[in-house]
């Protein structure tokens, strides 16, 4: 079965009264990680997920970011994607290089999209694969507790039902502990067939962000966030086992999304 309690984790609560604030705030946070990274391990590596979180990398490509990061040391990866391809209009990839990648000089092969001519099962396996090989020549951190890889970024999007990347409410995908990316062909949400990070490898990453927007994730965010009294079923909300082992964990949420809790008087918090 899952394990799903709830350790401890470093966690920071942003809360901004509009998505424009949200994504400034956001793209500062992004930029400034990828300044850390490259200065203390040559590179940035970071895992994208989500439509409405894309969405928001639009900020990254304008002024000042498109000029201070450099883009040369990204290698640039995705938590869940789905099994379409890459010119299909579900693709995450699509998207991210329509609003983000190609308005960057990220180098092209530093792009690690899924292949679209597989089987899911073996475009999971397939991804994976690369993975490791990264994960060998160090271009992808290893986490110590585990020797999963340690992304120093893994970006996610929450959804109403309180999944992230492609790991959905008592699916058997969140029981995984040996794969580092799975597949899955009956998402709740079209289309059916994804691929997906699993737990242990988002919760292996030095940080990890969770995006919500929207008042149709408030209740997701409360049940997400708050402290559980010891009956509640996290498996039932796959955000709450969001716990990176040694990383730190930080959500970002507008006014709307978080007007369900009440320890915060919609102020964003500092790092």
């Amino acid at each position: 079965m899952a394990n799903c309690g709830e350790p401890e984790t470093r966690r920071d609560l942003r809360v901004f009264e509009d998505k424009y604030e949200l994504t400034t705030d956001l793209a500062e946070y992004i930029s400034q990680l990828s300044e850390s990274s490259v200065n203390d391990r040559g590179c940035f590596t970071v895992a994208l997920s989500g439509r409405s979180l894309i969405r928001l990398l639009e900020k990254l490509s304008e002024a000042p970011y498109k000029k201070t990061v450099d883009w040369t040391k990204w290698y640039v990866f995705w938590a869940d994607e789905r099994a379409v391809a890459k010119n299909h209009v579900d693709s995450n990839y699509k998207l991210t290089k329509d609003v983000f990648l190609s308005k960057v000089s990220i180098l092209s092969n530093h792009i690690f999209s899924i292949n679209d001519n597989a089987t899911v099962e073996d475009a999971a396996r397939e991804y994976e694969f690369t993975i490791r090989q990264l994960v060998k020549v160090r271009t992808i951190g290893v986490s110590e507790s585990n020797d999963c890889p340690k992304f120093d970024l893994i970006l996610l999007g929450l959804g109403p039902d309180g999944h992230v990347a492609s790991l959905f409410p008592h699916h058997p995908t969140l029981e995984l502990r040996e794969e580092w990316v799975t597949y899955i062909t009956d998402s709740p949400e079209p289309p059916p067939e994804r691929i997906t990070f699993a737990l242990p490898v988002i919760n292996s990453a030095s940080n990890v962000a969770i995006v919500a927007i929207g008042e149709e994730n408030a209740m997701a965010v409360q049940l997400s966030i708050l402290t559980d009294d010891g009956k509640f079923d996290a498996c039932s909300l796959p955000a709450r086992l969001i716990r990176p082992d040694n990383g730190k964990l930080v959500w970002f949420l507008d006014a709307l999304a978080a007007s369900a809790l009440n320890d915060n008087n919609g102020e964003p918090d500092k790092l």
